[in-house]
This record gives C-alpha cells, sequence and structure tokens, in this order.
C-alpha cells in the first residue's frame, strides 16, 4: 500500500516551481569570444577550467549546466543568453548532449565562446556528430537577433561547406532555428517533414518532400535591412569597371544613396538599355559587387518555356525545381542580384506561355512560389537588373516593373581612350608584355577607331587589341625582335 507523506507539500511544490535564472541579451556579432560570449555561467561560487566537460540540463525544468568535475556533478546557474542561442541550449538539453566548454572566468561570471560536442562515455574526444554543432553555431553567430516582441526575422548565414541533406539533420536544424526562420517557411517545413517521414505516401512523394526541405533549409533567409554602402567606394568601382557614361552613374549613385537612407532595396529594378557591346552586362556585375551580394544570371533567350523559371510540379517522377529557385539554392542566400540577360528576347517563347510573364512576380517583391517547391519564397532582398537591346519588344507591364536607364553608344573620342588606356593595357598585362614592347602610334589608334566606325559597342576594339598584342608578341618570340611598333599602315594590313 503507497504511503504519501504530505508534510512538506507546501515547500516541494514550491521548490520544484520552475524559474528561470537568466536574461536574454541581443547581439548581431558574428564571432564569439570572452568579452563577446554566447552565454554566461555562475562562478560566484566556484571558477570553472578554460574546457570543461558536462551537459545542460533541460531547461524547461532547470536553466542549470552541469559540469563533471572530479568531485562530482557541480551544477552552474546560467546568467545570460545571447537570444539567437536559446532554442539550441533548449535542443543540447532535450537531447542531453554531452559538451565542451571553452570559456574565461570573467568578473560577471564564466564567459562561454566555444561549445564543441564530445562522445558519449566521458573523455574530452570529439563526436562525430560535432559537425553538426558547429554548422549550427555558425548559422546562428551569423544569424541577425530575435527582434524583442517579433520573434520571426529571417535568420543571416555565411556560406558554408555542410548541406543538410538527411532526415535527422534537417530535423535539427529546424528544432534550433526556430522562429528564426520566416513564419510561413517554418510551417511549411514541419508540412514537409511530415511527408518525408510518412509511410502513407509513395516513396517519389517522400523523396521529393526530403529535396524540397534541403533545398530551403540551406538557404539563409535575411531580412530586407541592408547595411550602409560606402559612395566613395562605390563611385570608385563604377569608375573602374566603366569609362565616361556619367549619366548611367549618376543614376547608379542616386540608387546607392537611397539604400542608405533607407536600408531597403529600391523598388524598382534596373533596366539597362543600348546597343550590343556597350558594356550592360559589365555595369550590372559593378552593381552587384558595390551592393556585396551574390548574384545569379538569366540568360532569357536560351528560355522558351515558363516551367524551366517555374519548376515542374511533385506530380512527376522527373520533377525538379526552377531556374529561379536554384539560384536561391546557389546562392545560399535570399538576398541577390538576378541579372536578366536579353529582356527583349523573352517574348519569343515557343513553350506553353511567355517566360517573361513569369518574372512578374519576381519583380514584383511580393513572394515567388515555386511548382516544385510548393511554398511562397520571399524576395525582398531581390534586385533584378535586366539588360535589353530594343526597349520596343518588351512589355508594358515588364517594363513598369524597372527603371530605364538608356546606354548611348560612344562616340570616335570615347573609344579612342577606351582602346588606348583600358583595353590595349588589359591586353597586355594578360600576355605578359611590357608596354613599351608593344608600343601604339596614335595613328595607329586612329586606324583600328575608323576600321570599327560602323560596329556598335567596344568588343570589336578588345579583339583589335587582342589580335594586335598576340602579333607583337609573335615577332618578339619567333623574329627576336626588342619591341613592335604599330603604325596606321601595319594596323590596316593586320585587321583586313
Amino acid at each position: 500500500m503507497p504511503v504519501f507523506d504530505f508534510s512538506n507539500s507546501s515547500d516541494d511544490k514550491k521548490s520544484n516551481e520552475f524559474h528561470c535564472t537568466y536574461t536574454v541579451f541581443r547581439s548581431n556579432e558574428n564571432a564569439a569570444s570572452p568579452q563577446k560570449p554566447i552565454l554566461l555561467l555562475d562562478n560566484h561560487k566556484r571558477e570553472w577550467k578554460h574546457h570543461s566537460c558536462g551537459v545542460f540540463a533541460d531547461q524547461d525544468k532547470q536553466t542549470v549546466f552541469e559540469f563533471k568535475e572530479e568531485d562530482g556533478t557541480v551544477p552552474a546557474d546560467i546568467l545570460k543568453v545571447d537570444a539567437r542561442f536559446v532554442s539550441l541550449l533548449h535542443w543540447l538539453g532535450e537531447n542531453r548532449i554531452n559538451v565542451r566548454l571553452s570559456g574565461k572566468n570573467m568578473e560577471d561570471g564564466y564567459a562561454v565562446y566555444k561549445i564543441r560536442e564530445i562522445a558519449f562515455g566521458g573523455g574530452t574526444k570529439l563526436s562525430a556528430e560535432d559537425g553538426f554543432l558547429q554548422f549550427m553555431i555558425e548559422r546562428l553567430l551569423a544569424g541577425s537577433a530575435p527582434a524583442e516582441e517579433i520573434e520571426d526575422e529571417d535568420q543571416e548565414e555565411t556560406g558554408d561547406s555542410m548541406k543538410l541533406t538527411s532526415l535527422q539533420s534537417i530535423t535539427d536544424f529546424m528544432t534550433c532555428a526556430g522562429k528564426t526562420l520566416p513564419d510561413n517557411i517554418r510551417l511549411w517545413a514541419r508540412r514537409n517533414l511530415a511527408v518525408a517521414r510518412s509511410h502513407e505516401v509513395s516513396p517519389e512523394e517522400r523523396r521529393h518532400a526530403q529535396r524540397a526541405l534541403s533545398i530551403m533549409m540551406n538557404i539563409q533567409w535575411k531580412n530586407n535591412y541592408f547595411e550602409a554602402i560606402d559612395p566613395q567606394e562605390a563611385r570608385r568601382i563604377l569608375d573602374e569597371e566603366l569609362y565616361g557614361m556619367e549619366r548611367v552613374k549618376q543614376r547608379i549613385m542616386e540608387t546607392i544613396i537611397q539604400i542608405n537612407r533607407t536600408h531597403t532595396l529600391p523598388a524598382y529594378g534596373i533596366l539597362l538599355v543600348g546597343p550590343a557591346g556597350t558594356g550592360k552586362s559589365q555595369i550590372a556585375y559593378a552593381v552587384a559587387r558595390i551592393l556585396k551580394l551574390p548574384w545569379t544570371t538569366l540568360d532569357m533567350s536560351s528560355i522558351n518555356d515558363p516551367e524551366q523559371l517555374t519548376g515542374s510540379s511533385r506530380i512527376y517522377a522527373n520533377a525538379k525545381p526552377g531556374i529561379i529557385m536554384e539560384a536561391f539554392s546557389m546562392a545560399g542566400e535570399s538576398n541577390l542580384v538576378f541579372i536578366i540577360n536579353e529582356l527583349d528576347k523573352a517574348s519569343s517563347g515557343k513553350g506553353n506561355g511567355n517566360p517573361a510573364d513569369v518574372l512578374l512576380t519576381l519583380l514584383d517583391n511580393l513572394g515567388f512560389t515555386d511548382n516544385y517547391i510548393e511554398c511562397m519564397v520571399p524576395t525582398v532582398g531581390v534586385y533584378p537588373i535586366a539588360t535589353a537591346n530594343d526597349k520596343e519588344q518588351i512589355s508594358a507591364p515588364l517594363m513598369s516593373r524597372f527603371a530605364v536607364i538608356d546606354i548611348p553608344d560612344y562616340t570616335a573620342e570615347e573609344k579612342k581612350i577606351i582602346f588606348s588606356k583600358f583595353a590595349l593595357p588589359k591586353v597586355l598585362k594578360r600576355m605578359g608584355l611590357q608596354e613599351k614592347e608593344c608600343v601604339v602610334t596614335a595613328e595607329a589608334v586612329d586606324a583600328v577607331i575608323e576600321k570599327y566606325a560602323d560596329t556598335t559597342g567596344i568588343r570589336d576594339l578588345e579583339q583589335a587589341a587582342e589580335h594586335m598584342a598576340a602579333n607583337a608578341l609573335y615577332q618578339i618570340e619567333v623574329d627576336r625582335v626588342a619591341k613592335v611598333v604599330f603604325d596606321g599602315e601595319m594596323v590596316r594590313h593586320l585587321l583586313a
């Protein structure tokens, strides 16, 4: 017969009440150190070793870390925790994972700046699963601190080599990431995880669900906040990449100043319209470099079916995501520059619709839904830059999504400067030639410009510089001449 002792029931109940010992602080530091730790542990009664082993207690019952010391297990209260790591500590405590802390005894507590998983059974040998823990910590350190009241801010991440592919790693990541994932993606991930684990669906459905989860969980879902950009550095990059084009540079600088004021991307992308060879793609790459964002290229002339962009439905065995979703996956984050080449060629689709229509949802920044992923992907961090030769071939709805910048062809004088100061020196450097070995007279430069007077852009000038440098190199190496001097007649004969 069980005997119940109620003599100390009120005291026991009071002692068993859960009490959270720590406060949460918010940090956006991307590296931990004793001065900027992950968490602080109580060290007033006892100082802890630089490397200490133990386990976190179940955080829903007791917010302590249990040190495994020579004299037994010694608990220490958690005093402070970086807000990004609260869910991770819960996961470590629930699974009773043996860890080794690296920290330093400070005046306000034991500052923990590194957590490693160790093998079961004691000792300090690292566990085979430590790779996931380090991946998770790097992810959280690179992320933004959750907002104080609304904890659904997008998670940030730096590039890493580890990919989440197994269901176990995906499950653990979702648990640790918590509300750092956007709400709709977190709910979508739960549903797809249930499908991937279910035995009531076909193996193909499980495979597709796991693949979709792997793609989505390996993407950093960043917020739409952009750090200020140094205008002087931006101008330096533009001057380095482009000669002249002051109106174009001015328009781009206006965009940079707008980003610095609002800390968000402009509502409209850029459409660069001009003849072939005038440096439209070069401008786009320069902008991506200024924004410090990864970039991807969509060549609309090679896309004939909207499904290439939107992906195919999972009902097909060979289904796969579209080019746009693959671009997010390759970039590894949701903030990137989409360089859409030859937008005016998009209207000539031969499939079931116009591929250009798919771009409308991407350009609206309201979210993009891939047929394979079946989840709305946030696009507030996507900055589209399109190029075209003829804007008359672009539909009005598509044109309305861009700020149009017309790029005129270069004048003869501008072509002379570009050839002499940019194209030729660049080729000589690449071929290992010194300027004194390949001398081009002013008459020779005039001959080059005259030869390509009827062509647009500067690609022909670059090819001419390549041809002349290769000829000079041949004469130096084969004919053993000290230097080659190109005059007008020699150039006309060479380029004929």
